[in-house]
C-alpha cells in the first residue's frame, strides 16, 4: 500500500501564524506538525509516502524531511498548485499510485490511542484484500462543520452528508481513508461540488453506494484533533504535552517507529539522539534504544 499527506492549503484560518510558512510545519509541542500524520502511514506499516503541498512549501517539506530514508520510508513530493478539494489528491498522485492501493491522511490531522496500529493494519488489509475502503468516525459536537455519517439502527452506515444543515449524526469522517485502487478513477469522474471542490465525501459516497465502504468509529480511548485553529493548536499541543508526560510514551516520534519496525538500525537511532541529545527528544531515543520500553502505545 502507498500512503499521501495531503499538506496543502493556504492555511488563513491560522493568520498571521501562517503567513510565511505551512501551516503543517508548525509545532505541536515538541515535533512539526506534520509528524503526527506520517506516524499514523509508518504504524499502518506503509513505507511508500507521497506530500502533496503548495509550490511554495514543497521545498521546505523537503528540507525537513528529504527522502525520508533516516525514518526507513521513501517520500517523494508532489504540488497542489490550488486548493481544489481532498480528492484531488488521487489525481495528483495517480501515477504514484500505479496499481496500489492507497491510505491517504491529511497534514493536519492527529491520531492516537492504545490499539490504534491494529485499527490502521486492519483497513490496510480491508483493502489490499478487495474489501474496500475503510473511514474512520468520531463524535463531534459540531456536526455541521464535518462529513457526517448516518447509521442504521443496527449501526451500518446508510448516508454521508457534506456540512449538514440538519446532522443526521454526531459522527464525522476524520481525515484519514484506506482505498483500493478504483480510487484514482472515481476521483477522475468527480464533479466539483457548489464551492467548486472535488469533495471527499463524494468519493466515501461512491464506495457507501457500492456497499464498499466500512465505516470504523474511534471511540473511548481514542483522541483525534484537528488542528486548524489557534485554539485547536493548543489543545493539541497541550493534549500531546499531558499524554507524554504521564505516559513516559511519545506519541509520533518517527525515529522509535522506525527502530521498532525494523526499517533502521540501532546505529541510525544513535546518529539522530547524537543530533537532539540536548534535549527531552534525544534522552526518550536514549531510552528506546537501551530497551527501556516494553510496549508500542501507538
Amino acid at each position: 500500500m502507498k500512503g499521501i499527506i495531503l499538506a496543502g492549503g493556504s492555511g488563513t484560518r491560522l493568520y498571521p501564524l501562517t503567513m510565511v510558512t505551512s501551516k503543517q510545519l508548525l509545532p505541536i509541542y515538541d515535533k512539526p506538525m506534520i509528524y503526527y500524520p506520517m506516524s499514523v502511514l509508518m504504524n499502518a506499516g506503509i513505507r511508500d509516502i507521497l506530500i502533496i503541498s503548495t509550490p511554495q512549501d514543497t521545498p521546505r517539506f523537503k528540507e525537513l524531511l528529504g527522502d525520508g530514508h533516516q525514518f526507513g520510508v521513501q517520500l517523494t513530493y508532489a504540488i497542489q498548485p490550488s486548493p481544489d478539494g481532498l480528492a484531488q489528491a488521487f489525481i495528483i498522485g495517480e501515477e504514484f499510485i500505479g496499481n496500489d492501493t492507497v491510505a491517504m491522511v491529511l497534514g493536519d490531522n492527529i491520531f492516537a490511542g492504545h490499539g490504534l496500529k491494529k485499527r490502521l493494519q486492519a483497513a490496510v488489509e480491508n483493502a489490499e484484500s478487495g474489501k474496500g475502503a475503510t473511514v474512520f468516525g468520531y463524535y463531534v459536537d459540531d456536526p455541521e462543520r464535518f462529513g457526517i455519517v448516518e447509521f442504521d439502527k443496527d449501526g451500518k452506515a446508510i448516508s454521508i452528508e457534506e456540512k449538514p444543515e440538519h446532522p443526521k449524526s454526531n459522527y464525522c469522517v476524520t481525515g484519514l481513508y484506506f482505498y483500493d485502487n478504483k480510487v484514482v478513477e472515481y476521483s477522475k469522474n468527480l464533479k466539483p461540488s457548489a464551492r467548486g471542490e472535488l469533495e471527499i465525501t463524494d468519493l466515501n459516497r461512491i464506495y457507501l453506494e457500492n456497499e464498499n465502504l466500512n465505516v470504523e468509529l474511534l471511540g473511548q480511548g481514542f483522541t483525534w484533533l484537528d488542528t486548524g485553529t489557534h485554539e485547536s493548536l493548543v489543545d493539541a499541543t497541550n493534549f500531546v504535552c499531558t499524554v507524554e508526560t504521564h505516559q513516559h510514551r511519545k506519541i509520533a516520534c518517527l525515529e522509535e517507529i522506525a527502530y521498532l519496525n525494523g526499517w533502521i538500525s540501532k546505529d541510525e537511532i544513535l546518529e539522530h539522539y547524537e543530533l537532539y541529545k540536548k534535549n527531552q527528544y534525544g534522552r526518550y531515543l536514549k531510552d528506546v534504544i537501551d530497551g527501556k520500553y516494553q510496549e508500542n502505545l501507538y
